[in-house]
């Protein structure tokens, strides 16, 4: 069984926007990856993007300056 980590977890309320924050990310070198909504949280979209905690808070301000709409973020042992 795998260990559970901590993580930032960024919900979206929509597909597109999980997408663009993807696309985002891999093209500005931002480690992560596309997952499904964890049952803790509920969102429109049923995607979320799920990266380390550490890399979160470097690049927060980046990733919010792109202006991709988001629903919630929050930390998160999955």
């Amino acid at each position: 069984m795998r260990e559970k980590k901590n993580y930032r977890i960024i919900t979206f309320h929509t597909t597109s926007a999980a997408m663009a924050m993807e696309k985002y990310c891999g093209e500005n070198h931002i480690n992560g990856r596309l997952i499904p909504v964890p049952r803790q949280l509920s969102a429109d979209c049923g995607l979320a993007w799920r990266m380390e905690p550490a890399e979160y808070e470097q690049k927060k301000e980046q990733i919010h300056t792109f202006g991709i709409e988001t629903d919630q973020s929050v930390e998160l042992v999955i």
